[in-house]
């Protein structure tokens, strides 16, 4: 079956998600070895892996990037995207959900559920993914299934439903129990492509017969017939099973459950069945809605069919050796080569001048596709991520895009020449508008050229890009915290703006009362009176109020955590104009903040450290010096996990720290957790004055 004759229903548009070291990219690659997509399966130690295609992946052993590629299971196309487990990557990982229609979590059977599981199962929370679980490497030393459902339970607030038992676990896997069929699966060679089929053994059929009767009783109650059917024949058909745990899934109720051990070729081929049988296709899934761009409050719904106006979604930017490609989530109609679409924030045309199906770096072209589809196109040249393209002529609608965190790292660069420097803001350009957790900007004081991201990884790897892979010769400083400002009380402030530009006079006054709040993204609100200020004006104090938080009065850092509400304002006849709205507004911050007082923000650090019992005292000792708050001290098999907030600025080469203290046998992973006060006395520090 051709990827155009498959019907809607038969597509599947899924995500591999985990923590990182989970096995994402190992089952990955061994699904795409099974459905016959690629003939060898590729190995992450080795840096073979077919998903991991760019160098850093390769050299380090870690996904980067999130790779696209299309395979057949069943008679079904499965779109799917392998997406990175590092929290520096995050950004990856969320505009991959925001277009997803399911998703296979990925839990380590020693690890269970880790820090990163946490955050990407909040983030298909967020967007409302289904999911199924692969609990994987239960073929480790310390496997354990009911510890990774508990934890599911607890961590996640999950309701996990398990489809099969384990055969034996560690050194003893060789197969697990089908809930569902109610038969045992024993593979048979290292490949994993043939495996034995039989019914359960003695010693396994209590066990599955207790699991399978809660199976039963939770599926019946997933549908009136179902349970009628139930009580009636005290039994349910293979097919009830199957349609009563899709429909729990797709409603989100459950999380169906498989085991496996992907690096040794277990359990991945019921895996695959599973994701066919219990996750959505694009017509299962609620209709993407979105708004008129001019009208916020006029909305709109994309229906999932050839005959409806084309709509799409962008939600990744890449920039290979084959040229700029932008990646698309195909909603309502169909894409021809060739092609005109408008970009709705924009207005600004683009032509698909050619459209390809991914497969990691490799293309294939095509010529026309329809809903329900994941594909790359080139030619655009103005669409950024989360940008919503529309057929030309039809009405425009902007969808909703994904949403990224805000840096907390940032470094220096410097070109060796001049030639260099124009070589570096062009490459520089390309990789923000790739990764919409890079930024960059020029320091006003010192000239220099910031870099901005997630975390140390992240920036390395940039730093690397522009050296080896586009050939720029600069130098690079360590790493910093990011910080930020926010005002300590309220305060009222007024902004005035008079003055004769091109010909013409300006005139605004605006007054605004400037609050604390706890949510880290500025708010504001208009309350003034139209009669007071003209609603064609609030463009202009909405773009004065994001210039004004974008520097703090103390060192200059973006602005949180504040309300601003704009309560008065005034101009004169034949003096309006969006500019002096503008800047009147920023004075008025200005004013406002200054009265309020400010204080500086630091990034906090949600850390958990994993060691053995023996090094616990060092590494508790070491994080209490670097200003952490140890939250909970627990068990994780034979280990010993901490979880802790820790400063972000105090966690600098940790990495090398914790090695040292542990001899190299604790691990750990961070991620942001929110902005807190810096203590007063590092004001200084940071500042390079006493603001006393």
């Amino acid at each position: 079956m051709s990827a155009k004759n498959t019907p809607l229903g038969n597509i599947r548009n899924i995500g591999i998600i985990a923590h990182i070291d989970a096995g994402k990219t190992t089952t990955t690659e061994r699904i795409l070895y099974y459905s016959g997509k690629e003939h060898r399966m590729g190995e992450v130690h080795e840096g073979t892996a077919i998903m991991d295609y760019m160098q850093d992946e390769q050299e380090r052993g870690i996904t980067i990037t999130s790779a696209a590629t299309t395979f057949f299971w069943q008679k079904h196309q499965v779109n799917l995207i392998d997406t990175p487990g590092h929290v520096d990557f995050t950004a990856e990982v969320e505009r991959s959900l925001r277009v997803l229609d399911g998703a296979v979590a990925v839990f380590c059977g020693v690890g269970g559920v880790e820090a990163q599981s946490e955050t990407v199962w909040r983030q298909a929370d967020r967007y409302h993914v289904p999911r199924v679980a692969f609990i994987n490497k239960l073929d480790r030393s310390g496997a354990e299934v009911e510890h990774v459902l508990q934890e599911m339970r607890e961590r996640l607030a999950a309701h996990p439903l398990q489809l099969q038992l384990p055969i034996g676990l560690e050194d003893e896997f060789k197969g697990v129990i089908d809930i569902i069929n109610m038969t045992q699966i024993i593979y048979d060679d290292e490949t994993g492509e043939t495996f034995t089929t039989s019914a359960i053994s003695e010693e396994y059929l209590e066990e599955a017969e207790l699991h399978r009767l809660h199976l039963l009783e939770t599926v019946a109650e997933s549908d009136e017939e179902l349970m009628e059917k139930y009580l009636t024949e005290d039994t349910l058909s293979t097919d009830d099973i199957k349609a009563g745990i899709r429909k729990l899934t797709v409603d989100r109720k459950i999380t169906p459950v498989l085991l496996g051990s992907s690096l040794r070729n277990k359990g991945v081929q019921p895996l695959l069945d599973a994701i066919v049988d219990f996750l959505p296709s694009p017509k299962d899934v609620p209709e993407m809605t979105g708004h008129d761009p001019e009208d916020h409050n006029i909305t709109f719904s994309c229906k999932p069919s050839r005959k409806e106006p084309f709509c799409a979604l962008a939600f990744k930017i890449t920039d290979d050796q084959h040229g700029p490609l932008t990646f698309l989530r195909i909603y309502s109609g169909e894409l021809n080569e060739g092609d005109r679409v408008i970009v709705s924030s924009s207005k600004r045309k683009e032509r698909a001048s050619r459209i390809w199906r991914m497969h990691a770096d490799h293309r294939d072209r095509e010529k026309v596709v329809g809903p329900g589809e994941i594909v790359g196109v080139s030619g655009f040249k103005f669409a950024a991520t989360g940008d919503t393209v529309c057929a030309e002529g039809a009405q425009l609608i902007e969808l909703e895009p994904p949403k990224f965190p805000a840096t907390v790292i940032s470094m220096a660069v410097e070109p060796r020449s001049n030639d260099d420097r124009d070589k570096l803001m062009e490459v520089l350009q390309k990789l923000s508008r790739e990764d919409p957790t890079f930024n960059y900007r020029t320091d006003d004081e010192t000239g220099q050229l910031i870099l901005s991201g997630m975390g140390e990884l992240h920036l390395d790897i940039i730093a690397t890009r522009i050296t080896r892979d586009y050939k720029v010769a600069c130098n690079t400083g360590n790493p910093r915290v990011t910080y930020r400002e926010a005002v300590v009380g309220s305060g009222k402030g007024v902004g005035e703006f008079e003055q004769t530009m091109g010909g013409k006079d300006h005139y605004a006054k605006v007054e605004l009362n400037v609050s604390r709040i706890s949510s880290s993204e500025p708010e504001l609100k208009i309350s003034a009176p139209e009669s007071v200020i003209n609603p064609y004006s609030h463009q202009a104090i909405t773009d004065g109020f994001n210039g004004g938080c974008i520097s703090g009065p103390l060192g200059g850092y973006p602005i949180i955590q504040i309300a601003v509400d704009v309560t008065s304002g005034a101009t004169r006849e034949g003096w309006e104009s969006e500019v002096a709205f503008t800047a009147a507004t920023e004075a008025a911050m200005r004013d406002a903040i200054n009265k309020a007082g400010a204080e500086l923000m630091e990034p906090i650090m949600s850390l958990e450290v994993t060691t053995p019992d023996e090094f616990m005292g060092g590494i508790i000792h070491d994080l209490n010096g670097r200003r952490c708050e140890i939250q909970e001290i627990g068990d994780r098999g034979n280990m010993k996990v901490v979880h802790a907030k820790a400063p972000l600025a105090e966690m600098f080469g940790y990495a090398t720290v914790v090695r040292g203290l542990s001899t190299g046998r604790a691990s750990y992973s961070m991620e942001p957790f929110a902005f807190a006060p810096v203590p007063r006395k590092k004001w200084s520090d940071i500042l390079g004055y006493d603001p006393e």
